[in-house]
């Protein structure tokens, strides 16, 4: 994934996590807030909590094969920030899709049928 499409300053997290919305789903919470560009931009973060090294990183991995799955889904202009939790390390991927799908419904970031 390019630079220019992910949330990497620590000031950036804390402004979505300040002022986004958020869906919780067992395994991930998923933080949304609107930006100025045009462009969707993710962020990943995993706790030392889920695991060592490895865990963490395969779960970084799932997600962002998520959100590249699913970005012509989503409306343009968002800043997305999805917190793994221990569900997401072991979890089926057919699962983790529908979850991921279901948060971006409830948060509105799915495009409408017919819409560009």
């Amino acid at each position: 994934m390019k630079a220019a499409v992910t949330v990497k300053e620590n000031y950036e997290f804390r402004r979505i996590y300040r002022k986004g919305r958020s869906a919780v789903s067992p395994y991930f919470v998923m933080y949304c807030l609107k930006n100025r560009a045009g462009a969707s931009r993710l962020g990943v973060t995993v706790s030392k909590k889920l695991g060592h090294a490895v865990v963490r990183n395969r779960v970084r991995r799932r997600i962002r094969e998520l959100y590249r799955l699913n970005r012509d889904k989503m409306r343009p202009g968002w800043d997305v920030i999805v917190v793994g939790r221990g569900r997401s390390a072991a979890g089926p991927y057919q699962k983790m899709n529908e979850a991921y799908l279901d948060c971006l419904r409830r948060l509105s970031l799915l495009r409408e049928e017919g819409e560009a």
